[in-house]
């Protein structure tokens, strides 16, 4: 029997009269090219979960359109254009709507302090599309690992003070006829820490990124307060969520903030 005899069953009547909010594939993982802010291309794997809606008097969606919208050509994309995949979707399953999740690591040159000597930190990223009757919505998340310093320790201690790593979380949604990119929310994130971290230290760097953080102390409400009173001047971010962890080196436990604001 051929292709085009066989039934085709997810387009058949429905009769529970029950609209789906969200179906398609989770998790798929995809090789994927990010364009930077200065126009580089960078390789990297990304992990997708691509969903429409599902019409009441519809019984299945097209599983296999989602793939082949991936394997169609280079999959290659910035966050400000991230919008023309969405809309690709929704074109192509039919829907009114289309949501699309995207994961990836994003890596970035970093020269160390003193020595100048370049590694590649790399950063957790999430883009988050929707596209609802022809409205376009961009979200990013980012987790930035940094260090923290705490004030307390340093104001109590001889010595020297407590530290850790600690992971700063921003998600922000992009305003309606600007551009965000992801380095914005990276560059912010480490401003902000008592010091940024670096995948490769000579000993002179050591010295520096030490004595930084000794002379930027923060407690974890310093850090999400900093970085809120930016974000709250932003006018190319209409909502965020700003979350920081101390992974803390004299406790079991983390110390943790958040702050939440829909600007408009």
């Amino acid at each position: 029997m051929s292709a085009t005899h066989l039934p085709d069953t997810q387009n058949s009547v429905d009769t529970r009269q029950i609209i789906i909010d969200k179906v398609g594939i989770k998790d798929i993982t995809h090789p994927i090219t990010y364009i930077d802010c200065d126009g580089n291309k960078m390789p990297t794997i990304g992990i997708f979960t691509m969903t429409v809606s599902l019409p009441e008097h519809v019984k299945g969606t097209h599983m296999s359109r989602f793939i082949e919208i991936l394997n169609e050509g280079p999959c290659e994309f910035s966050a400000h254009n991230f919008d023309r995949i969405i809309n690709k979707v929704r074109e192509r399953l039919k829907s009114d709507t289309a949501h699309i999740t995207l994961n990836f690591p994003f890596f970035r040159k970093k020269k160390a302090p003193s020595s100048g000597v370049e590694s590649i930190m790399d950063y957790q990223v999430t883009l988050y599309g929707t596209l609802n009757k022809g409205e376009a919505q961009v979200m990013m998340k980012v987790v930035v690992p940094v260090t923290s310093l705490c004030p307390c320790s340093k104001s109590i201690s001889k010595y020297g003070a407590h530290n850790q790593r600690s992971h700063i979380t921003i998600k922000a949604k992009v305003a309606k006829g600007k551009t965000l990119h992801i380095e914005d929310l990276i560059d912010l994130a480490e401003r902000k820490a008592s010091c940024e971290l670096y995948a490769i230290l000579k000993r002179d760097d050591e010295k520096v990124v030490t004595e930084r953080a000794y002379d930027n102390p923060a407690f974890v409400e310093d850090l999400v307060r900093d970085i809120a009173v930016d974000l709250n001047a932003d006018d190319k971010i209409s909502y965020y969520r700003l979350e920081s962890e101390n992974f803390e080196s004299i406790h079991n436990h983390s110390a943790y903030a958040l702050i939440e604001n829909q600007k408009c």
